[in-house]
């Protein structure tokens, strides 16, 4: 049973990539979101920063230390492979700011939370 809330984990990491890359280029332009002269929102940059953790942090939890930095190398690995080369030729990061900011904003909190499960294993290895 658990390793297959692992294998949900890794499939909803790469599920969030994917839509936090789609939604991107949302713009307040009045169409969707209220009208603020066509500013980019970046509602995928808060929904990163917050899921990104959340997965590992649920990785360790499920499996242990060591798929905590699993998850985020599939959500890493499929964020970028998605903005260089997604359908229709668009190029995220290349094309825009925002790209490399969302890979920034979902892997560092990621990143994080993958440290703190290295740093408590090394604790509960030390204890016992």
């Amino acid at each position: 049973m658990r390793w297959l809330m692992a294998a949900v984990l890794v499939v909803d990491a790469v599920l969030l990539a994917v839509l936090e890359l789609f939604f991107l280029p949302m713009r307040a332009d009045g169409t969707l979101l209220p009208a603020l002269g066509a500013f980019p929102v970046p509602l995928s940059l808060v929904v990163a920063a917050v899921t990104t953790p959340l997965l590992v942090l649920t990785g360790r939890a499920l499996v242990g230390p060591p798929f905590a930095g699993i998850v985020l190398a599939v959500w890493a690995f499929t964020a970028i492979a998605f903005a260089m080369f997604g359908p229709g030729g668009d190029r995220v990061f290349v094309e825009d700011w925002r790209g490399l900011l969302l890979l920034a904003v979902g892997a560092l909190p990621g990143a994080f939370a993958v440290g703190g499960s290295v740093r408590a294993k090394q604790e509960a290895k030390l204890r016992g």
